[in-house]
């Protein structure tokens, strides 16, 4: 573990705290032009978010009908009824998205897969890094602007962590709260995206930002303000 790793655990709420917890909890409501891109854009309505802390598995209800949910691992995903009932289901869903570009329509099994593994990613850092198979190392800063200088964690994920790319980069501020999170959205064609959060908020000791504006991010990697691909505002987080 880094030495930045390290503080930045702490100042997210630390390790004790958050290996005392196996799940969280969240409202999240979404948008953005992704979905309309793949021709399934998001209504403006509430959802509820769970997602596993210690192991990559998510589920979000409802979906596609009020007594409906996903459920997201690596290998499978699917939309189940209440009564457990499988409605669809894919497996090896990652290679559902070859060949695909961003205009590529998605249908409701890609859109629950990407939103297992982009929320569990969201909702789980940045104590996901220290997950085996995780390679982290501290890289150069990132100057936002005149007064901020932010530290930089690159993250390299193992092939069994389904997310939008195998290198992610993630800054911090001087507090040591994550202000950034870049990374390529491989299942779309790769486009490369810089994810802003803001509104720090803590839930049962633990830190977490409650608003996610994720931009396409422009060569010079600065983000073009003018296209947010993907909007996550958060509530009622808990962790159990």
């Amino acid at each position: 573990m880094t030495d930045l790793l390290s503080e930045v655990l702490e100042s997210h709420g630390g390790l004790r705290r958050w290996n005392g917890f196996t799940t969280a909890t969240a409202t999240i409501v979404s948008g953005g032009e992704l979905f309309a891109a793949k021709g399934l854009p998001q209504d403006p309505e509430p959802r509820r978010m769970t997602v596993s802390l210690h192991r990559e598995h998510a589920s979000v209800r409802p979906f596609g009908a009020p007594d409906q949910h996903t459920e997201f691992d690596p290998g499978r995903v699917a939309i189940a009824r209440a009564d457990g009932t499988v409605v669809a289901e894919r497996f090896n869903p990652r290679q559902s998205f070859t060949g695909h570009v961003l205009e590529t329509p998605w249908d409701p099994l890609d859109r629950a897969y990407f939103n297992g593994y982009a929320l569990w990613t969201y909702l789980t850092t940045p104590f996901f890094a220290i997950m085996n198979g995780m390679a982290v190392e501290e890289a150069e800063p990132w100057t936002e602007s005149r007064t901020e200088r932010w530290r930089h964690l690159r993250v390299t994920f193992p092939d069994d962590i389904a997310s939008h790319s195998t290198v992610q980069d993630f800054y911090f501020g001087d507090d040591l709260l994550l202000r950034r999170h870049d990374y390529h959205v491989d299942i779309a064609g790769g486009f490369a995206a810089a994810q802003y959060v803001y509104d720090i908020e803590e839930a049962d000791g633990i830190r977490f930002p409650t608003r996610r504006r994720a931009y396409l991010r422009r060569p010079d990697g600065r983000p073009d303000h003018d296209h947010v691909m993907v909007s996550i505002d958060l509530s009622e987080l808990r962790f159990v």
